[in-house]
């Protein structure tokens, strides 16, 4: 058991949780997504990580301790964590929000959003948020008026089975050429990390889970680019590198109203955000995608890594601020 736990259950009715110790952020703005994320290895005080389970629910509390070992236990509260935390730092409706009053739900595939009441009562919350994480890093997205999915994955992810044959058993026959056409292992298990990244926000953005939009049924294209590479400098850098999905079984129809990015995060991994696209805009127009990636150790600092060597953008059309 995580050796923070019987202190802080030892001491929950006197300890006392800081107040936020930031003003609230604006807003993503139309076609912008701010992405949040913590390296769990850095998280070594056991004060702050009482300080963090403060802020949970009952039931996310006991779904903490349920988890067996001590780092399942440290990567499942501070996933909570960084949800609440993230979400706090945003002003909604004129309201400035306490990371413990927030309430969440889960819709009829199991994605969780967020509970919103106004003075008129229970209405749906502008604010749009997903969750990723892998043992080593854990990341939170967040729109306004659109939904996301995010995906992040190790770049050094090892596949077990035999690489084509388990992309044929999960993709579309166009995915499944176009890894068959990498001559190099390594070039082949790394495309295929990024287009497992790609269709795995895709179908988190839908909100439908893996079982009601499995992944043979679409495909991930790059425009221009498809066939040499997610890497091909000269596309990437022409603005010819739009993702696409297309109908797997009507080729012909392209999915238009989901704007893509692929990128490299902390050079440690992959990361994709899939977000609806403005609504409001002329949907054949491709405008690029207003990128914003904070680290964070909530309460404690943030570091915005924007336009920095920690996020290099891959596919995609991506504006980073």
């Amino acid at each position: 058991m995580f050796s923070f736990m019987p202190k802080m259950l030892r001491f929950q009715r006197s300890f006392s949780v800081s107040p936020f110790p930031t003003l609230p952020l604006q807003l993503p703005s139309p076609m912008e997504t701010h992405l949040w994320f913590v390296v769990p290895d850095e998280f070594k005080s056991v004060s702050l990580l009482n300080q963090y389970m403060e802020l949970l629910s009952p039931c996310e509390k006991e779904n903490v301790l349920s988890m067996r070992g001590e780092q399942l236990q440290k990567s499942a509260l501070l996933a909570r964590t960084l949800v609440r935390t993230t979400i706090a730092r945003y002003q909604i409706n004129n309201r400035v929000v306490d990371p413990r009053s927030l309430k969440f739900k889960r819709n009829v595939h199991g994605k969780p959003e967020l509970e919103w009441e106004s003075d008129g009562g229970q209405c749906p919350s502008p604010l749009h948020f997903n969750i990723s994480h892998t043992s080593s890093l854990i990341a939170c997205g967040v729109t306004v008026n659109s939904s996301i999915g995010i995906d992040i994955e190790e770049k050094q992810r090892k596949i077990k089975n035999n690489i084509l044959a388990f992309a044929r058993r999960y993709f579309s026959l166009h995915e499944v050429e176009h890894l068959s056409a990498i001559s190099d292992s390594e070039v082949q298990r790394q495309e295929f990390v990024k287009l497992w990244t790609l269709k795995e926000a895709y179908v988190k953005a839908l909100g439908r889970g893996f079982s009601a939009a499995p992944f043979k049924t679409f495909t991930i294209c790059i425009k221009n680019a498809f066939r040499t590479g997610f890497d091909h400098a000269d596309d990437i850098e022409s603005g010819a590198s739009e993702v696409v999905v297309e109908s797997s079984d009507h080729p012909e129809r392209l999915t238009n109203n989901w704007q893509f990015g692929l990128f490299e995060l902390a050079s440690s991994h992959y990361a994709a955000v899939c977000m609806e696209k403005d609504k409001t805009s002329d949907a054949g127009m491709s405008a690029p995608m207003r990128l914003t990636v904070r680290k964070t150790i909530p309460f404690v600092e943030d570091e915005c890594i924007s336009g920095t060597d920690a996020v290099v953008p891959i596919a995609g059309l991506i504006e980073q601020f």
